[in-house]
């Protein structure tokens, strides 16, 4: 039997990122990964622990979904717009509008089990398939997320005008029901 750790909340990105899109991008990528952790090490803990299962639910319904909502309708038409040929950003960015599917997918088999586990007060290390599909969607959403820390970010630091980044911002800002984070800009 493993012993309970406290997982905790997932700690929010700091909103005056938002003024900085592509670093919020980076920061929500460090959410994800944080998300990952704690998901893994509660894949054998028998323990019943509430408050870091409903904080990793409530990622997995509402953050995670919104961050795809981002990249989809924001920050991959951005791309496609301001992208030269030579940079071969659509077969990127493609490869990961699938990928987004497939995470969504696997997000919902985790939240079942945990959804399960939330309503049975048990800790996921009581179900059998708790490792295989924690671990299927945390490998594929660490990889994913790699491809876009390391080749969509850094393109778009280089593609991305300014006028491009603050409308970037705004749409996030708005997305999330926050105020304007460049208002002298308007």
């Amino acid at each position: 039997m493993v012993s309970i750790k406290k997982v905790g909340e997932i700690e929010s990105a700091p909103l005056e990122l938002l003024g900085e899109p592509l670093v919020w991008f980076f920061a929500e990528h460090y959410r994800h990964r944080d998300l990952c952790k704690r998901l893994l090490q509660l894949i054998d803990v028998v323990e019943f622990d509430r408050n870091a299962l409903n904080a990793i639910l409530e990622f997995l319904e509402c953050d995670l979904p919104i961050h795809i909502l981002d990249e989809e309708d924001d920050l991959f038409p951005l791309m496609r717009k301001r992208c030269e040929p030579n940079d071969h950003i659509e077969n990127v960015l493609g490869f990961l509008s699938g990928e987004h599917a497939t995470d969504m997918h696997d997000a919902s088999a985790v939240k079942c089990v945990i959804a399960k586990a939330i309503s049975e007060k048990r800790g996921l290390g009581c179900y059998s398939e708790s490792r295989s599909v924690i671990e299927q969607f945390c490998t594929g959403l660490k990889g994913h997320i790699a491809v876009e820390n390391a080749v969509v970010l850094p393109v778009a630091r280089v593609r991305l005008t300014e006028t491009d980044l603050r409308n970037l911002g705004r749409r996030l800002a708005a997305r999330r029901g926050l105020p304007d984070p460049f208002p002298e800009a308007s």
